[in-house]
């Protein structure tokens, strides 16, 4: 776990409550998650905002963890597979 997640959860006083931390990040996540998903039809960064509801119920769901590092695993094979492309001049010089 992440040393300043560590350190809200001591704060908080979730590191003796398993069952409240859960249920918080459960909340948290899906609730991110539901807004990302609701974006890809409304107008919004869904590509940005639904890995982060990802990432967040990472932290306590191993599914969510296996999730997540498929997504990566892809996101990485595509980008590999990409051909790189020189941008082009879009201004040329007229006379």
């Amino acid at each position: 776990m992440l040393r300043w997640l560590r350190k809200l959860n001591t704060r908080l006083g979730l590191d003796s409550r398993p069952r409240l931390r859960k249920f918080l990040v459960g909340f948290v996540g899906i609730s991110v998650l539901l807004v990302g998903i609701l974006m890809v039809v409304l107008p919004g960064p869904a590509v940005i905002i639904i890995p982060i509801g990802f990432a967040i119920l990472a932290t306590e769901f191993a599914w969510a963890g296996r999730v997540w590092r498929r997504g990566k695993l892809v996101v990485e094979r595509v980008r590999e597979s990409a051909p790189v492309k020189k941008v082009a001049r879009t201004f040329s010089r007229r006379r």
